[in-house]
């Protein structure tokens, strides 16, 4: 073969060189051995398998799980020319019969199927007559049920390498703990994989991780500083969806609803929105988003909290692809974590999978709670150590600590005196002195506990229970109407053998005109807005993401360096022989005249 990887990356992809691991993956594959892949959204997995593919012969078989997905990685890979198609149910019979046809005849170089079409029947006599380039297995961390996305059609992709035990095989994954990636090795039969892990680092992003007091108002602020870029916001419900992306309409945002409820030809469209329009805000469950590669979301916030830190961590990851700076902001509160604790307790699952949820659960309280730097907390999950970023609202504005040690007993005691049969509510206007109906019925005005905790107010004493929910000093009894209970932890606490240190509440920011107003983009470059309006309209009228046809990373690039021949523009990154040939003039033309 006269191409090399390097060479195939510099022409086809316009890139100069390999990041990270990228080269050794290339090269495994490539010679037929088998991989797992763990590389961070935006690290370039895509090329991991697309470059080998290209240097075998054969078409490669990729196993992905959305349409969408399919249909984005189709269209960019025929924008650099390479023969690519997609199988799935968006297609009628006749288009789906000719790229069955392609794919036996051997016209095609990458074929896209969901994981349940690979394995029926048809799709099996269809391996066996076509010669496959290798197996990539996109969002592999599915297969896991320790996992944060299982998907139970995974499960049946270990036949591929009974089947073709001579066709190399690559998984690929963003997510995933080491007991995930060791079930990834088991149930896929990949147990002479060469495993590369790359670093979990996304440093583009800036985490920021709020206590929720008025939520939709902490998400308006926080979106003040997004106006006019695209973002996902997600939330726990379909209904908190429809609220959220109403509210958000009528402050002025392009937003859109997103969820399982809607019809799928709404959720099509809406998507499609997203994907190829600019300033688009999709507000979703988690039902959106696995294999979205739209690079330039600049914002990812959740209204609740996620299920895990890998969750958390994909989700999040959606933001910045480009390399660009990007946020990721999450607001949450003691009722997140009550409700998904008891999600847990009164699901089906085993009693080792109830385990594994809380433990999960726990880990991403830890890093909502985190009182040092959230990257370094964040990427200790994945067992990978880091120093401080300083790109982290704790490494900005570290917070506040106070021996909380006094109002931590104070509280306890109240629980304890009160019978640990009562909620919240009821237990803080005990300790707050308060006259209630509830008070005079049980007599609790008459405890030691009544008004010893007058010198606080409400909001400070709910902040002190969720920290002590978190903490595992308090449990809520789900069965028991969210009675609150002493843990065999508090008793150390109780008995002051134990210093309890508490964050301080979150003082409101106060609202200035740069976070109500929309973000004031007059000081952009006029050659780089030239340039995304020619972008804009050559994607319309190809029909595909604006992204597709050139990232925002290289059309930056372009204004800043002004080229005034070919030559000088085929040295800009992201811009193959087929996109040069393609687009060259055309770009050339904008930046004369700009």
């Amino acid at each position: 073969m006269s191409d090399t990887p390097l060479s195939l990356l510099n022409r086809v992809f316009g890139y100069p060189a390999f990041r990270g691991e990228q080269a050794a993956i290339v090269d495994t594959v490539a010679a037929g051995g088998d991989a797992l892949v763990l590389m961070p959204t935006g690290g370039g997995k895509s090329l991991c398998f697309q470059i080998p593919a290209l240097l075998r012969e054969g078409c490669a078989v990729v196993v992905s799980p959305l349409i969408a997905l399919m249909q984005d990685q189709v269209a960019a890979l025929k924008e650099l020319g390479i023969a690519a198609e997609f199988l799935n149910s968006s297609l009628d019979g006749a288009t789906a019969a000719q790229v069955e046809r392609e794919f036996v005849s051997g016209q095609l170089k990458l074929l896209y199927v969901a994981p349940e079409r690979l394995l029926t029947p048809r799709f099996q006599s269809l391996l066996e007559q076509a010669r496959v380039a290798l197996f990539a297995i996109d969002e592999a961390h599915c297969v896991s049920q320790w996992g944060h996305d299982f998907r139970p059609e995974y499960l049946g992709l270990s036949a591929l390498h009974e089947r073709f035990p001579e066709v190399p095989r690559i998984a690929l994954t963003a997510t995933a703990d080491t007991a995930t990636r060791a079930e990834i090795l088991t149930r896929l039969d990949l147990g002479a994989a060469r495993v590369f892990v790359a670093s979990f680092d996304r440093p583009n992003i800036r985490y920021r991780i709020s206590e929720k007091s008025d939520p939709r108002r902490q998400l308006l602020d926080f979106l003040g500083e997004h106006k006019c870029e695209a973002g996902i916001v997600y939330c726990s419900t379909r209904k908190k969806v429809e609220e959220t992306a109403d509210a958000l309409k009528q402050a002025g945002f392009t937003a859109l609803p997103y969820h399982g409820g809607m019809d799928n030809d709404t959720r099509r469209r809406h998507q499609e929105k997203f994907l190829r329009e600019d300033g688009v805000i999709m507000v979703a469950t988690l039902a959106f988003g696995m294999g979205i590669d739209k690079p330039d979301v600049r914002f990812v916030a959740h209204m609740d909290l996620p299920r895990s830190v890998e969750g958390y961590y994909q989700e999040t990851g959606r933001a910045g692809r480009d390399g660009e700076p990007a946020e990721a902001w999450m607001a949450w509160g003691l009722q997140d974590v009550v409700t998904q604790r008891r999600f847990i307790d009164e699901g089906e699952a085993e009693d080792a999978h109830k385990r594994v949820g809380h433990a999960k659960l726990d880990a991403l309280v830890g890093l909502a709670e985190a009182a040092s730097c959230r990257r370094v907390a964040l990427l200790s999950y994945f067992g990978e150590a880091s120093q401080p970023c300083g790109n982290c609202d704790v490494c900005i504005n570290p917070p506040i600590l106070w021996d909380g040690t006094e109002a931590a007993q104070k509280l306890l005691s109240a629980v304890y005196r009160t019978g640990q049969r009562f909620g919240a509510g009821h237990v803080i206007d005990v300790l707050l002195g308060k006259t209630t109906e509830k008070i005079d019925r049980f007599g609790h005005g008459q405890l030691s506990v009544f008004g010893i905790g007058a010198g606080q107010t409400d909001k400070v004493w709910r902040a002190v229970l969720r920290q002590l929910v978190v903490r595992g000093l308090l449990e809520v009894d789900h069965s028991a109407f969210g009675a609150l209970k002493l843990t065999p932890a508090a008793r150390p606490v109780l008995k002051g053998e134990e210093t309890v240190m508490l964050r301080a509440i979150e003082a409101r920011p106060a609202r200035s005109r740069k976070t109500r107003l929309a973000v004031d983009h007059s000081d952009e470059d006029p050659l780089f807005l030239a340039l995304r309006a020619w972008r804009r309209e050559t994607a319309n009228q190809k029909g595909v993401p604006a992204y597709v046809i050139l990232h925002d990373a290289t059309l930056r690039e372009i204004a800043a360096r002004r080229p005034a021949t070919r030559a000088e523009l085929g040295e800009i990154a992201g811009l193959g022989t087929k996109k040069l040939e393609a687009y060259g003039e055309a770009v050339l033309a904008v930046v004369k005249e700009g």
